[in-house]
């Protein structure tokens, strides 16, 4: 089985090629612009591996992008390179619609070329899995969930560009026939994660004695997915999910945004004391514009149709990444020097904090 995954080298990406690498023994060429997000060091367990390549490139490439798929010829491709801080979005949309939009388009117009030059066996069992987010869907209210009929609303400049990726997809398959699979997950978090989303930042800011900031009063919900039963997920849904279809991946475990906090607090206390306890850190500032009050996915689609359930809950999987991040310095203090934890996303009419959530 060969694998062709985009965004390899970022949070989600690296955590898919380490499984399909050494879980699964597929041959994986991972492609990756290595923007801010995006490192090697992801990708240091599969280092030197005969099954797995790596190639720096830019998914709006046509050329290097083509080249890819005619001398790799996968029989699959994952789909997941993206920019993808909402944060980030507000104030630099342009590399979202770039990166997501655009990105996408190309990959859909390699991946069809190829795809159309295949002998018709290999051309029948092809897959193109498009990874997105639940954040297309917008804002939920206190009841609910978000099913894959749920109808499109996203609400940030990020949101609306992974919605518009998943339609071109969608078309792509409708129009040209193209074997596609979309899938939308919910929050993830896990080792090897940016340190400028929510639960890696608390965790650094907190071993830095920084303010912990939290957004207006914390009350937000997210689902949590811990990223490597998401990487299970992905490669369950590319192998068995019906063609043109949606799978929602979600983790059934909603939390409040300050509930999140306290508990990387309650965790660090055990496993790296300090004299007060690290609740203390946390600061409340600015709300994000447009922040919506509540996500959660119904993944009974995914469970009962192709046979996946989390392993991990928020419990489990949250002392498996603070751990993670006591552990291993060496991967984020790099990356901490490029990005101290500043917040982003402010609108001028915004009044200033720090860090982001």
């Amino acid at each position: 089985m060969r694998v062709l995954v985009t965004g390899g080298a970022g949070f989600i990406g690296s955590a898919l090629v380490r499984y399909l690498v050494l879980e699964k023994g597929y041959e994986v060429l991972t492609i990756d612009k290595l923007t801010y997000a995006g490192t090697t060091t992801s990708l240091a367990a599969v280092e030197g591996r005969v099954n797995h390549r790596f190639l720096k490139a830019d998914i709006c490439d046509q050329r290097l992008i083509t080249e890819a798929f005619e001398t790799f010829r996968p029989d699959r491709v994952m789909h997941l390179a993206a920019e993808s801080h909402v944060d980030r979005s507000i104030t630099g949309a342009r590399a979202f619609i770039e990166t997501n939009v655009i990105g996408t388009f190309n990959m859909l117009e390699c991946a069809r070329s190829y795809w159309a030059s295949l002998e018709p066996i290999r051309r029948q069992k092809f897959r193109f899995l498009h990874v997105s987010t639940d954040e297309v869907y917008g804002s939920l209210g206190d009841d609910g969930l978000f099913t894959e009929q749920t109808a499109y609303d996203p609400s940030s400049p990020y949101s609306a560009s992974k919605a518009s990726s998943d339609h071109l997809v969608k078309a792509w398959s409708r129009t040209y026939g193209l074997p596609v699979v979309v899938s939308n997950c919910s929050n993830n978090y896990g080792p090897y994660h940016f340190p400028e989303k929510l639960i890696p930042l608390t965790i650094i800011n907190a071993l830095e004695a920084k303010p912990l900031p939290v957004y207006g009063t914390g009350s937000n919900v997210r689902d949590w997915l811990f990223v490597e039963d998401h990487a299970r997920a992905l490669d369950v849904i590319v192998e068995r999910g019906k063609i043109g279809e949606t799978y929602n991946v979600g983790g059934r475990n909603e939390r409040r945004n300050i509930d999140v906090v306290m508990r990387i607090c309650e965790t660090m206390d055990i496993h790296r004391p300090r004299p007060s306890a690290y609740a203390s850190l946390i600061s409340y500032v600015a709300d994000r514009p447009g922040h919506d009050a509540r996500y959660a996915i119904d993944a009974t689609r995914l469970e009962s149709e192709l046979g996946w359930r989390a392993a991990e809950n928020f419990d489990t999987g949250i002392e498996k990444t603070v751990r993670w991040y006591l552990e291993n310095q060496w991967w984020w203090s790099p990356l901490r020097e490029g990005y101290s934890g500043d917040r982003l996303g402010l609108l001028e009419s915004t009044s200033s904090g720090t860090g982001v959530i």
